[in-house]
C-alpha cells in the first residue's frame, strides 16, 4: 500500500465496513482535535470507545473510558491512534495481541510509522496514516461542503444536512488526485530552498 496517497476506494470501504472504532488519546477537553473527532463519528453512528489510562473513572459523551484497548473486552473494528509518531508502536502490538484482531489501524493527521504500518499489514491489517476519519467522511460524504470546503465530489445534489446518529452515503463519485495549482507550488518551494 502507497501510504502517500490512498485510493478514494479504499478510505470508503473503510469507513462504510467500520461499527466500533476505540480511539487512543482521546481526550474529554472540549477544545481537543481528539474530542471533535470522536464526538463527529459518534454523531454518525459509530460505537466510539475512548482509550486514554488518564481518564479512566470518567466518561466522553456518555462513553466510559477504558486505560487500554485489552481492557475494551469485546472485539473492534478500527484502532485510531491519536498519539504523536513515537507512541503508535506500542499501541500497534497492543492491538496485535487482541485476541481477534481489528480490520484497521488508523493513524491521525501528523502520526505515522512506517514500521508499524508493515508489522500491522503483515498481520492483514489496513492501515491508514496521517489522515483523520471525521475529515474522510465529511470529504467522500459531500457533508464538509456545507463549510465551503470543495470536497472534490460530484453530484448534482447538495449533501443532506445530517442529523443525529444519521450516516451519510460516502458513495458520492470524487475527482482524482486532490492537487491543486497552489498545493504544487507549496510542495515545490518546500523543496527547492531557491
Amino acid at each position: 500500500m502507497n501510504h502517500d496517497a490512498y485510493p478514494d476506494s479504499y478510505i470508503r470501504e473503510i469507513l462504510n465496513g467500520m461499527k466500533s472504532i476505540a480511539m487512543v488519546g482521546a481526550s474529554p477537553v472540549n477544545v481537543r482535535p481528539s474530542y471533535f473527532a470522536f464526538k463527529y463519528l459518534a454523531q454518525r453512528g459509530y460505537d466510539m470507545i475512548p482509550v486514554n489510562p488518564g481518564h479512566v473513572g470518567k466518561d466522553l459523551l456518555g462513553k466510559p473510558f477504558v486505560a487500554s484497548l485489552t481492557d475494551i473486552g469485546r472485539p473492534i473494528d478500527m484502532v485510531d491512534i491519536f498519539r504523536s509518531s513515537s507512541h503508535i508502536m506500542p499501541v500497534v502490538d497492543e492491538a496485535l495481541a487482541l485476541p481477534q484482531l481489528p480490520k484497521v489501524i488508523w493513524m491521525q493527521l501528523g502520526a505515522r510509522d512506517d514500521a508499524a504500518a508493515e508489522k500491522a499489514e503483515a498481520a492483514g491489517i489496513k492501515v491508514v496514516m496521517n489522515r483523520c476519519p471525521k475529515i474522510e467522511y465529511g470529504r467522500l460524504s459531500s457533508e464538509i461542503s456545507w463549510m465551503g470546503v470543495n470536497s472534490r465530489t460530484l453530484s448534482s445534489k447538495r449533501a443532506p444536512m445530517p442529523t443525529q446518529g444519521m450516516r451519510l452515503s460516502l458513495n458520492r463519485s470524487s475527482l482524482g488526485g486532490g492537487q491543486t495549482d497552489a498545493s504544487d507550488r507549496a510542495a515545490k518551494n518546500k523543496t527547492d530552498p531557491a
